[in-house]
This record gives C-alpha cells, sequence and structure tokens, in this order.
C-alpha cells in the first residue's frame, strides 16, 4: 500500500510545504517499502514534484476547487486514497491542513496526528513525535488504525531533493456540495507570505503608530522576509489581521523570527515557539520575550533597526 501526500498549492503554484511533505513522504514511504504517491488540486506543473521523489503524481482539475474548502477537498483526497489503496496519508499542519486532516480522518476511519516532527521511530508499532502544549513538550504518539493520516509540522523535516522519473495522471473527483461559500477572498500580492517565509519580521506596539512601519517593511524587504505583527497592532488597526501571529492569529516556524518592539504575551510566545532561531529587539531588558530568545538586543528600535538595515546591506554588497 503506498503512501499518500497531498500537495497543497495556491492559485496553481506549489506552496514550500508541498515540497516538504513529499520529500517526508518519501522517506516514510522507504521506511515501510512501499512508494509514495502524490496528490495536487489545481496545480499549474506537477512534474516538479518529481525532483522530491513523487514516481506518481495524481492530478485534480476542476475549477469549482480553486478556493480552498476543507469539505470539499477532504472528499477530493479520501476519494483518491481509496482509489489507490493508500493507508498512511501525509499532510502538512498549516491552517488548510489542520482543518483538512481531521475531516479526511473520520471518512477514513484512521487515527490523526499533527504537528508531527520527526519520521517515525518505529512503524510496528507506528510511533510518531509530535509537538505538545503549544510546541512546549513532545509527545510520542501510536498510531494503531490501519489507516493513519500525518500532518507534518512545517520547516520540522526540510525540503530534500530525490529526483525520480515521474508520470502525472487525472483523477476525475466527485466534487461534493458544501454550506461553506467563500464571498471574497484578499491576497497580499508581490510580498513573501508568513506562510512560505523563511525569515519573518515581526513588530508591535512599540513602533508607537502604523506611520513607523516603513522601517520594519525595509528590513524585511532588505532580509528577503515576510512582514508580521502582534495581536494588538492587528487590533488597533495599524496592520491588517493576515499579518497577525501568534496562538490566535497565525503560527509561525520560520528559521529566522525577529521580534521589534513586542514584549512578548504568552500568547504570542506560543505561536512563534516553533521558530528555530528568535531575535528580539526591546528597550525593557525585563520583556518576558528577552527569556525565550536566542538573541536579544536591549535598545531603541529607532535607532537599532536603520543601523541594521545598514550593516545588512553593506554586507550583501561585499
Amino acid at each position: 500500500m503506498p503512501v499518500l501526500v497531498f500537495a497543497d498549492s495556491s492559485e496553481g503554484k506549489f506552496k514550500k510545504t508541498a515540497f516538504e511533505v513529499v520529500s517526508y513522504g518519501k522517506k516514510v514511504a522507504e521506511q515501510l517499502g512501499t512508494n509514495v504517491i502524490a496528490l495536487t488540486i489545481n496545480a499549474s506543473d506537477s512534474s516538479e514534484l518529481y525532483n522530491y521523489g513523487a514516481e506518481k503524481v495524481v492530478s485534480v482539475s476542476n475549477d469549482s476547487l480553486n478556493t480552498f474548502n476543507a469539505k470539499q477537498y477532504a472528499s477530493v483526497v479520501t476519494q483518491v486514497a481509496k482509489a489507490e489503496s493508500a493507508n498512511v496519508l501525509v499532510l502538512d499542519s498549516t491552517i488548510n491542513g489542520l482543518y483538512l486532516a481531521p475531516i479526511v480522518a473520520v471518512n477514513l476511519e484512521a487515527g490523526c496526528v499533527s504537528n508531527t516532527v520527526s519520521l517515525p521511530s518505529s512503524t510496528n508499532p507506528f510511533n510518531i513525535k509530535r509537538k505538545a502544549f503549544s510546541n512546549k513538550a513532545f509527545s510520542n504518539t501510536i498510531i494503531s488504525t490501519e489507516n493513519k493520516v500525518i500532518g507534518l509540522a512545517k520547516n520540522s523535516y526540510g525540503v530534500h531533493e530525490n529526483p525520480v522519473s515521474g508520470a502525472t495522471v487525472p483523477f476525475d473527483a466527485e466534487i461534493i456540495d458544501s454550506l461553506v461559500k467563500s464571498e471574497k477572498i484578499e491576497r497580499v500580492t508581490g510580498k513573501v507570505t508568513i506562510d512560505d517565509a523563511d525569515i519573518v519580521v515581526s513588530a508591535g506596539r512599540g513602533l508607537k503608530g502604523p506611520e513607523n512601519w516603513g522601517m520594519i517593511e525595509e528590513l524585511a524587504d532588505t532580509l528577503g522576509a515576510a512582514t508580521a505583527c502582534s495581536k494588538p497592532v492587528s487590533d488597533l488597526g495599524w496592520r491588517p489581521h493576515s499579518e497577525h501571529v501568534g496562538q490566535t492569529g497565525k503560527p509561525v516556524a520560520s528559521n529566522l523570527y525577529i521580534a521589534i518592539g513586542i514584549s512578548g504575551a504568552i500568547q504570542h510566545l506560543a505561536g512563534i515557539n516553533a521558530s528555530k532561531v528568535k531575535v528580539v529587539i526591546n528597550t525593557d531588558p525585563e520583556a518576558p520575550f528577552f527569556k525565550a530568545a536566542d538573541y536579544g538586543i536591549v535598545g531603541d528600535a529607532f535607532d537599532v533597526v536603520p543601523e541594521l538595515i545598514e550593516k545588512i546591506k553593506l554586507f550583501k554588497a561585499s
């Protein structure tokens, strides 16, 4: 029985997490002595997945699936899993993935483990490590059901090229009705998104007002990073809610997270704790964020950030 991986895409282009879940699925398939199959929905070029070990790509194309709908997507994933006789399914643990996984698990009568951070330590029993308690701990979970759904945490396994000769086959999925309808979708264009960013530059009320966000955007542009903010900032309307990160906003698992003028409330730390390196800039040396940070700068953001931008530009030019 093959391992099925759902490779998510947006407007026809694969997200970085798609390459990570295929890389991960390939390794799980090797552990199980089987092959990996990737499922795509409205992706422009499925052959990209061959570079990461997908020997077969099942392609579903339907205009009614242009907007993510958890119930409809779960139905498509379930249909493909049954058609391919796949008993292990791998998805990402992004917001969409966290909506999708439990519905698919119910459809397949499968055990479901989200926020997985490593390969199974054993496959009989199927034992897997996941993040728990808002990323403050890990748990080793045994999935005892025949069918298994695994949600892979972002940046936990990495993207690994493993080129193979692949083939893409179309799949005519039945599209079910859903009572949930999207009336409007607003997307940020021309910028790195928080979901795909390796580096995130985030700021809080220490910036004193929306008029001071220019230096945050300049720092982000210099680093090729996404911009983000704390909850109070989005609540005040200084920045769009799409940039709110934390436990009640978007979770962040970037390679580098820079927090500027953010004190470090527990809800914020819970949502960004999975980031690998955390840098804090704050005038208050007693700010809670310093206890969670890998590196900290005690100083005024209005002095530190412009100098940091200048140093980075000089380094890049050298």
